[in-house]
């Protein structure tokens, strides 16, 4: 069958999700995981955007094997020299430049003509390939523009050196039937596309991402631009194990397959899910609590006699089946390395004796320890050595006939020790104005979300908070058997965050980087 090749989005458009911040170190991680997701392209960043996206994606470029490395930039010089610095390093390195196409952003965003779209492109993709012998080019809002200007501007990047043209629904506007139609027009339109690969991207503001991802391969796309989970602007980008799972599940229909290794799917969407603080809903198709879950006595009984009386997939197909129990309390530091490399975690050294002594905590507390208890506890430690403010420890004084108080003590970025108190309308919220109190910050939290890693009553807590601080807004996530140790680590990892964009955001002295605008 052909075969049509994944291009991940969650590092790039994934991490422009309200609240979203991922540093250099977590970004990297994920990327790992992609690579053993088998992805075929990985866009790692916006290199122009900051310094710190700028060295996330070079890492990236640096020391993940297997997928082609991206990174985005405008149809600017600065922006190009910028994305070729930082996967310079790549063995497979790829710019992926865009303008738009529609004449609503090219009158109101880009305040040009049409004559400047065609000319930008031409020195963008020219300027692009004396880089990099692989250029995306994308037109961005392309499924709102006149599809003659849009196929004229396409034949002019194919001209300059553009392998691969991908055409987004970067509104989450169209619908299939006219996606394909359009793709199908500039087929028509322009001979050289089918020389080079194309490729589609799609936003789900209309729910529509997937079924706009899957028409586009229909009509001749060869590459599908998704993200983990979904994440991205807005509603989010087609789905990954979704789109993945439909070409798998469905491939005597689509008569096409991808190269991704399924069985990492649920893997890489648990880790995506606890580095950024986005939850994935019970009823997400593919990865969500409740994708194999039976409520009805007729759905379990056909189940019980015949799985695919109800299952048009298997759990274990995604990776859903590894929660048997990996290690006991008496569990050494070997295994627990063993165990989180079968994982496909490498820690060693000062990293492996913090996870090796948070495990003993835990083992202490829980009866049986299975591989996403590890996961979550592993996670959970990457995210301990970035942060800006750590939790020393907390006291709390709950009652039902008196407002709960609690007292924190917090490291700040400097090494400095401080403690606050305050008493709240429940013990959370005690904890939360205590770090205020100690941090002398006013944030506000704006979401609260707890969740069970695993079943049964001494399961693992991980807590997702999103908070705002001086118009920023910040996501953290604590993991512990206990609930308010779970808050407090969330709150103060989402604080630390949130105080370094806004400490980002007052030393910000390029204009360009304040002038960005959302990629394709």
């Amino acid at each position: 069958m052909d075969r049509v090749q994944i291009f991940d989005t969650t590092l790039r458009d994934g991490e422009q999700s309200p609240g979203i911040s991922l540093n250099a170190s977590e970004k990297l991680e994920i990327a790992h995981q992609l690579a053993r997701l088998g992805v075929d392209v990985i866009e790692a960043g916006f290199p122009i955007a900051s310094p710190g996206d700028f060295e996330a994606v070079q890492a990236i470029a640096c020391e993940v094997d297997g997928p082609i490395i991206t990174g985005l930039a405008r149809a600017q010089a600065a922006d190009i020299e910028a994305a070729f610095g930082a996967v310079r390093d790549a063995a497979r390195p790829r710019i992926h430049t865009f303008i738009s196409t529609s004449d609503i952003h090219i009158k109101y965003q880009m305040q040009n003509t049409r004559e400047d779209v065609i000319a930008q492109t031409r020195a963008a993709v020219a300027h692009s390939r004396s880089f990099v012998e692989d250029v995306e080019f994308s037109p961005m809002d392309a499924t709102r523009a006149d599809l003659d200007f849009t196929a004229e501007v396409i034949a002019v990047a194919i001209e300059e050196g553009a392998t691969v043209v991908n055409v987004p629904d970067t509104v989450g506007y169209t619908t299939p039937e006219e996606y394909a139609a359009f793709l199908r027009g500039l087929y028509e339109r322009v001979p050289a596309l089918k020389d080079v690969v194309l490729s589609v991207h799609c936003h789900d503001d209309l729910g529509l991402a997937v079924a706009n991802s899957y028409a586009g391969v229909q009509a001749g796309a060869r590459q599908v631009e998704c993200a983990i989970n979904g994440i991205g602007e807005r509603a989010g980008n087609a789905s990954l194990e979704e789109i993945v799972m439909l070409l798998a599940t469905r491939g005597d229909v689509a008569g096409v397959e991808t190269g991704v290794n399924t069985r990492e799917i649920a893997r890489t969407s648990r880790m995506v899910s606890r580095l950024t603080g986005y939850v994935v809903q019970p009823n997400k198709a593919i990865v969500g609590r409740n994708a194999f879950a039976h409520e009805s006595g007729i759905h379990q009984d056909g189940v019980l006699k015949e799985r695919t009386t109800f299952e048009i997939m298997d759990a274990t197909t995604v990776g859903l089946e590894g929660n048997d129990l990996v290690l006991g309390k008496h569990s050494g530091r070997h295994a627990l390395r063993n165990a989180l490399e079968e994982l496909g975690f490498t820690v060693s050294g000062a990293a492996l004796n913090t996870a090796f002594q948070r495990f003993k905590e835990i083992a202490d507390k829980k009866k049986q320890v299975t591989a996403m208890d590890l996961e979550a506890l592993v996670t959970d430690e990457l995210r301990e050595e970035m942060a800006g403010y750590a939790l020393e420890w907390f006291e709390v004084e709950a009652s039902s006939r008196r407002p709960p108080h609690a007292t924190v003590s917090v490291t700040t970025p400097t090494g400095e020790s401080r403690e606050g108190s305050f008493t709240g309308d429940g013990p959370v919220d005690a904890i939360f104005h205590a770090i205020n109190a100690a941090t002398n910050v006013d944030a506000r939290l704006r979401e609260f979300r707890v969740d069970a890693v695993t079943g049964g009553q001494d399961a693992l807590g991980e807590v997702s908070v999103v908070l705002e601080l001086e118009g920023q807004a910040a996501s953290g996530q604590g993991v512990a058997t206990d609930i308010l140790e779970a808050a407090a680590r969330a709150y103060v990892r989402a604080l630390s965050v949130a105080a370094a964009k806004v400490r980002a955001a007052e030393s910000a002295v390029d204009p360009r980087t304040a002038q960005l605008t959302p990629g394709p």
